[in-house]
């Protein structure tokens, strides 16, 4: 019969006091509580983040709009006679034109318009154009044919861009959708005509 062996534990092994026990909690609880409070000044400064970061936003929104209307009466008094240049007889060009249709539910903001008696080109300005502002351009110009079918006006309409930083993929986009592009070019501008021809609406 094999006999049962106890476990034996060294004499000098005390089990721990309460108060050291205790003291360990306290310690535990202390950095719990300095947890949460990391925890929450970090939150508050996530949220002071924001904030600024949506202030800034803000005032970039304002900064650009600001400029944008810098390079429309920069662009604009010039427009004409440089497109008369590329064969066009443009003899208006007017600022913020804004076409408003109630009954048909048709409203467009124009930032430059130039027109004559058989053609018009809405152009619009922005300080740094992307795909997206081309392509809202694109539903202005389809809005104003639209326009002016309801209301008579038998002229062709063409687009372009006009922007003071063009990056060369924007450029390119701009170019294939038939738009001309305006970019500044020493003390003036240029205007680069689209890949074929313009497109018409």
């Amino acid at each position: 019969m094999e006999a049962v062996q106890t476990a034996k534990y060294p004499q000098d092994a005390n089990p721990p006091s309460f108060e050291s026990v205790w003291a360990i909690l306290e310690e535990n609880a202390q950095g719990m509580k300095e947890l949460r409070e990391s925890h929450k000044e970090l939150s508050e400064i996530q949220k002071k983040t924001e904030r600024i970061v949506e202030r800034n936003a803000v005032e970039m929104g304002r900064l650009s709009k600001r400029m944008g209307e810098v390079v429309e009466y920069m662009v604009a008094p010039n427009l004409c006679e440089k497109f008369n240049e590329l064969g066009f007889n443009f003899s208006q060009s007017n600022q913020n034109t804004i076409v408003s249709d109630k009954k048909n539910k048709i409203s467009l903001e124009i930032d430059v318009f130039l027109q004559n008696y058989s053609k018009a080109m809405l152009v619009e300005v922005k300080t740094t154009p992307t795909t997206e502002n081309v392509k809202e351009h694109i539903k202005r110009l389809e809005k104003m044919r639209k326009y002016a079918d309801l209301h008579g006006d038998k002229r062709t309409f063409l687009g372009a861009v006009a922007g003071v930083v063009i990056t060369d993929n924007v450029k390119e986009y701009v170019l294939k959708q038939g738009f001309f592009v305006i970019e500044p070019s020493g003390e003036g501008f240029n205007i680069t005509s689209p890949n074929g021809q313009p497109k018409e609406w």
